[in-house]
């Protein structure tokens, strides 16, 4: 605003001084000098102003370089800050954490305005979709009454076909395998009391021994591993180094040689017993003609 004044206000002052000097001849001089002096202070304000805003901005930038900001929670940040890694560290299923600030809390709705999703609970005041209970909502498939995806599609006639019957497996790698005692017997069981996998996934009871990244081997010999299924790279890995793969039944917790043995043995009686009745029932029927 002062640069403005001065802007707007030199035009009139040089009018002034050049009055000033054909009204007074003596003065000349004096006059002269004034007026120097104050375009030279002018022009010094000017380059002070600029200097200013320049320096303003640069420090700006500093601050914006060294600036930290609060990611996580401070309690949780400061205490990741302070946190010692030792050096003899070796990450495991076991031991690694989430870094703090990396798993969000759910978001609890219905605790008052304050919250973001209070009243509400963000379903809004009115409408189907605010509404709880059965009847409320939108049913999966449903289009606002038009006619929906799946009443659209053809379909094939006739007796459906079989579902979807793809073998889900929890893995167990060779890498695993490296972190076991030569000699000893593994199964999933074993290696997560051990700590070297995690609890397996809900619903998938059969365990599938596969090999590891591309360069892994297998260090450990001497290994009985038991699972209900290999790939071709993991058994000759276990068998190279001395190592036996026993297949596990799917249903049972014996090997799955011991299963088929023990239902062949059941067919058998079962056979047998076929057997014996289908005499008896002929015995039978004889005696009834005589």
């Amino acid at each position: 605003m002062v640069a403005m004044n001065l802007v707007q206000a030199l035009p009139l002052l040089h009018m002034k001084l050049l009055f000033i000097h054909r009204s007074h001849h003596f003065c000349r001089h004096l006059i002269i000098f004034t007026y120097y002096i104050i375009l030279i202070c002018y022009f010094y304000f000017i380059v002070n102003v600029v200097a200013f805003n320049i320096g303003q901005g640069n420090q700006y930038i500093r601050t914006n370089n060294n600036l930290q900001m609060k990611i996580f929670d401070w309690k949780q940040r400061e205490a990741f800050q302070t946190l010692e890694i030792p050096a003899d560290y070796t990450p495991s299923f076991n031991n690694i954490f989430p870094i703090p600030g990396s798993r969000k809390k759910f978001l609890r709705v219905g605790r008052g305005i304050s919250a973001g999703q209070g009243k509400t609970c963000g379903r809004g005041m009115r409408g189907q979709k605010s509404r709880s209970g059965e009847g409320a909502g939108v049913r999966a498939g449903f289009e606002g009454g038009q006619t929906a995806l799946y009443r659209r599609l053809p379909k094939f006639v006739g007796k459906p076909m079989k579902g979807h019957t793809k073998t889900e497996y929890e893995l167990i790698k060779i890498d695993n395998l490296n972190e076991a005692q030569s000699g000893s017997t593994v199964d999933y069981a074993s290696l997560e009391e051990s700590g070297i996998v995690t609890k397996a996934n809900k619903g998938r009871k059969l365990y599938k021994v596969i090999g590891g990244a591309e360069g892994s081997t297998l260090s450990v010999k001497g290994l009985t591993v038991k699972a209900h299924a290999f790939t071709e790279s993991a058994k000759t890995a276990i068998e190279s180094n001395g190592g036996k793969c026993i297949i596990m039944s799917p249903t049972r917790p014996i090997p799955l040689e011991d299963a088929m043995k023990e239902a062949a043995e059941v067919k058998a009686i079962q056979l047998e017993k076929l057997k014996a009745l289908r005499a008896l029932k002929q015995k039978r029927d004889a005696a009834k003609f005589v």
